[in-house]
């Protein structure tokens, strides 16, 4: 079966997405993002303590992203995406009460939290209600879109956060910031959520995405759980405690070569270009413009971000070749525009972080449609872990050989994995689709 447009009831599509959408929006319509690193050096930090607070993020959510994924799988993931800013909040409220390193410390670790509350409770809500409507094949497509009213929610607050900061200072900065998150939880209330009994795992034999019978469609055994099998029937059991969901997210993982290889490419996909995001305004100065023209040069950047989340729709077509292709382009341009040293490489750079956002959407549609059973936030959570852990090592990365060669030569040489995992799918037999909507779609629906 292949689960088309026409069968969805349009107000519950409109209900889920107009509610997805403004949450996006206002998730990013911090007025903190812009100025948050000038707000620590103007209280006195050094640069030493701003990269140690940075870690603690990224220490954050790692430590917190796989426990709240398995927590998603338990209790009401609506619920979740409620707290999520309202934790957020009160960590930007610790930065405007108590500007000091312990409270800047606290107020990341409580954004960590609240990130990892959102990340796989998110995809996984998405994912089952789309399913629920018969609208599988329409997720890609609606988390693209997701991604850009994120992007747009970061862009506004760059235009907001320099007048708000002329008129009331870094309080009325902070007050905006967690007002935002506060308008945030209030809109996520509205988020559906039907939560159906599970379905088995299909049995064996059934072709997986490429058509060929797969050991990982099967149910993982076929005995009762016990202390002798503990992974026995993890992914069926509909009243799963949260420790057995996180032990069978894990078990789904380790034990089904397909949903591994899809937590990878997402990892890979997102990270590179998520850690990259990070120094492009050290390459905009690299390239000899002044400092007032490094926002112009980041909106283009923003602005190939947002239409590589619009091309959503036509990335679905693709299959590995296509998605080979795309991951080539995005490693080309990545290198070639660094390279330049001119402002107008950042063209290319934004063609680079375009193709980036939509293979990063198709990765991540691609590893929804392969996870079955109660455990579907755990696994997007994994991914979440691992995308953190491959940023923490490309920030290293990125740092030693920036130190050594410049901040041209560290693009191109981070850019490397991308052709990499290109010539990997390439080698791979057959011609899957991207996001396969059809076999896998009817596997996995009613899993959740």
């Amino acid at each position: 079966m292949i689960f088309t447009a026409s069968r969805v009831p349009d107000p519950a599509v409109r209900r889920l997405t107009t509610t997805l959408y403004g949450y996006a929006f206002l998730t990013d319509l911090v007025l903190l993002y812009p100025l948050y690193v000038v707000f620590f050096a103007d209280t006195g930090l050094s640069v030493g303590q701003i990269s140690s607070l940075f870690v603690i993020w990224s220490a954050a959510g790692i430590l917190f992203e796989v426990p709240s994924g398995a927590w998603a799988d338990v209790v009401s993931r609506r619920l979740l995406l409620c707290l999520a800013p309202l934790v957020t909040a009160a960590g930007y409220a610790f930065w405007m009460l108590l500007p000091s390193y312990p409270a800047f410390a606290a107020g990341f670790l409580l954004w960590g939290a609240g990130g990892a509350l959102v990340s796989g409770a998110l995809e996984a809500l998405v994912w089952t209600e789309l399913d629920r409507l018969d609208a599988v094949g329409r997720y890609a497509r609606v988390l693209g879109r997701e991604r850009t009213a994120g992007v747009l929610g970061v862009v506004a607050a760059g235009v907001l956060a320099g007048p708000v900061l002329a008129v009331g200072g870094y309080p009325a900065v902070g007050a905006a910031s967690v007002l935002a998150c506060l308008l945030a939880a209030a809109v996520a209330t509205r988020f559906p959520e039907h939560r159906p009994p599970a379905v088995p795992p299909a049995p064996a034999g059934v072709p997986d995405q490429a058509g060929v019978p797969d050991a990982a469609t099967r149910p993982l055994v076929a005995t009762v759980p016990g202390k002798d099998n503990p992974e026995a029937n993890l992914d069926d059991d509909d009243d799963l405690g949260w420790w057995d969901t996180l032990r069978a997210g894990v078990t789904q993982v380790r034990t089904r070569p397909p949903v591994r290889a899809a937590v990878l490419l997402v990892a890979v996909v997102a990270a590179d270009w998520g850690a990259l995001d990070e120094y492009t305004p050290l390459l905009a100065l690299d390239t000899g413009v002044g400092a007032q023209a490094v926002p112009l040069l980041l909106l283009l950047l923003w602005a190939g971000v947002t239409i590589g989340g619009l091309l959503a729709p036509a990335g679905e077509r693709l299959g590995n070749r296509g998605y080979a292709a795309l991951l080539g382009l995005v490693g080309v341009a990545l290198a070639g525009g660094a390279l330049t040293g001119h402002p107008a490489g950042f063209a290319l750079l934004a063609v680079a972080f375009g193709a980036a956002q939509l293979a990063t959407v198709l990765a991540d549609a691609r590893l929804q449609a392969r996870i079955t059973g109660t455990s579907r936030a755990t696994v997007t959570s994994l991914a979440g872990m691992a995308t953190d852990v491959l940023i923490i090592g490309t920030y290293a990365c990125y740092g030693l050989v920036a130190t050594a060669a410049g901040n041209a030569v560290a693009f191109a040489v981070t850019a490397g994995p991308y052709l990499i995992v290109a010539l990997v799918l390439l080698r791979r037999r057959g011609r899957p689709a991207a996001v396969p909507t059809d076999v896998t779609a009817a596997a996995a629906r009613g899993a959740d």
